[in-house]
């Protein structure tokens, strides 16, 4: 390893890093409304589950290859398994979905940023729910304001990466998840005390598995995943930052509970208003974005509430894609010698480029279906999400199960603060129940496709 490397400058600030990339649009936007399809409370059990199961493991396992490669993700495949390796595509791979999930990550980010200053406006106040569907509306249908608010979040997201680890990531995740949290925990206590908290509550922790399906059974696994920034690199890309002391059952611990506590928090922020409201809970992804608003709307300060909201949303989104930029910028800085600056520019500006057909996906090129009949942003959401990180979730499993030697994996079970049955228990889910699992989503995701 380089002595010339950044490190992280703190643990907390570690985990903060890695806990913003795992809290996103995933925890905030998509678990209330796939929890909400999927009949609730099972399907939190199940994705509970999945995090123990097969998360933290998984998680362990990126951070320990990107510690001993001390590189980005495909140079530390070539530096553990060889240049010529075929375990290298693992790392192409991840990189590309970084990149990928970065251009169409930053359009719906932009909504987050648009909703902000509508809601500041008064835009979202004392209006009917067919104003605010048509707000809705009017934003998608305009290309315009989508590139516009798309910019800027590509532009804040850039600032942030080309500081560097310490003063960049680590220093504005220091700033942003604090802030996160007490917005999310505001919007949980005034859920708490709403009239709808005692049905939210049974909604999500009284299991009713006759509403569960095999389907949902697995999108619960396929979100635990997904949640996490599993199989994208970024959890090898941070890890590369760690010292060598650092207790990675600890880390993985702290970062997956942290990640599950605002999925939990942001269900019981949303649950109640929605059933207060006497609104259907699996009203799918324009829960955030149509649904809630509406509930706002005539809520006693709902105005400020809904500033809060979606500030929350954009912190989120902006903490999520810190960390999928990283990814390629370590790449370009640790094998081709860029500068961060340089390496950030270009990539945010081929970001942009490719994130362009996206925009079109909701107004322009409504009607471009490119593969079967998925428009160029539902094409892109599925290769990602469905294909690429289960995938790589997959070989990072098998890798670090079947194919690193145990006397080198053993060193997770020597490093201070872990017990002495951290290693056994990793060994044996990581060899079998996480590549089950994982490959059971993919199957999954085959078929329905």
């Amino acid at each position: 390893m380089t002595t010339q490397r950044s490190q992280w400058a703190s643990r907390i600030g570690f985990v903060l890093a890695a806990s913003g990339s795992s809290i996103g649009l995933g925890n905030i936007w998509k678990f209330p409304y796939v929890a909400g399809k999927n009949g609730g409370g099972a399907f939190v059990l199940v994705y509970l589950l999945a995090i123990l199961l097969v998360g933290i493991p998984i998680m362990m396992a990126e951070f320990y290859l990107g510690r001993e490669g001390g590189k980005d993700a495909i140079g530390t495949f070539a530096r553990l398994a060889g240049k010529r390796s075929p375990w290298c595509l693992v790392g192409w791979a991840g990189v590309a979905a970084a990149f990928i999930l970065l251009s169409f990550y930053a359009v719906v980010a932009g909504w987050c940023f648009d909703y902000v200053l509508k809601s500041a406006c008064g835009a979202l106040t004392l209006v009917s729910a067919g104003e605010i569907a048509s707000l809705f509306g009017e934003l998608l249908s305009s290309p315009g304001q989508m590139i516009f608010w798309q910019t800027a979040f590509l532009l804040a997201t850039g600032l942030i990466v080309s500081r560097g680890i310490q003063n960049g990531i680590e220093r504005w995740s220091k700033i942003f998840m604090p802030i996160l949290f007490l917005l999310l925990f505001y919007l949980f206590l005034h859920g708490l005390f709403s009239s709808g908290a005692a049905q939210a509550a049974h909604f999500l922790f009284f299991p009713d598995f006759t509403s569960l399906t095999s389907m949902g059974l697995l999108e619960a696994v396929g979100h635990a995943f997904f949640t996490l920034s599993l199989g994208a690199g970024v959890m090898i890309t941070y890890g590369s930052y760690l010292d060598r002391q650092a207790d990675l059952f600890s880390m993985a611990v702290k970062v997956t509970s942290l990640d599950t506590l605002v999925a939990l928090l942001a269900g019981m922020a949303i649950f109640p208003v929605v059933f207060s409201a006497g609104l259907d809970p699996a009203a799918g992804p324009g829960l955030v974005f149509q649904t809630i608003p509406i509930v706002f709307s005539t809520a006693p300060m709902g105005g400020l509430l809904a500033i809060l909201f979606f500030l929350l949303l954009a912190f989120a989104a902006l903490s999520s894609s810190i960390s999928m930029l990283e990814v390629t910028v370590a790449w370009l800085v640790d094998e081709k010698r860029w500068s961060r600056v340089k390496a950030t520019s270009l990539l945010c500006c081929g970001a942009f480029i490719l994130g362009l057909p996206s925009v079109f996906s909701f107004n322009l090129l409504q009607h471009w279906t490119p593969v079967g009949s998925l428009t160029f942003f539902d094409f892109c959401d599925r290769l990602v999400t469905s294909y690429m990180l289960p995938l790589g979730g997959l070989a990072v499993a098998l890798y670090s199960g079947w194919f690193l030697k145990r006397s080198a994996t053993q060193q997770l079970a020597n490093l201070h603060c872990s017990a002495s049955w951290v290693y056994p228990a990793w060994h044996f889910l990581i060899r079998y129940i996480a590549p089950m699992a994982v490959a059971s989503v993919f199957i999954q995701q085959l078929m329905t496709s």
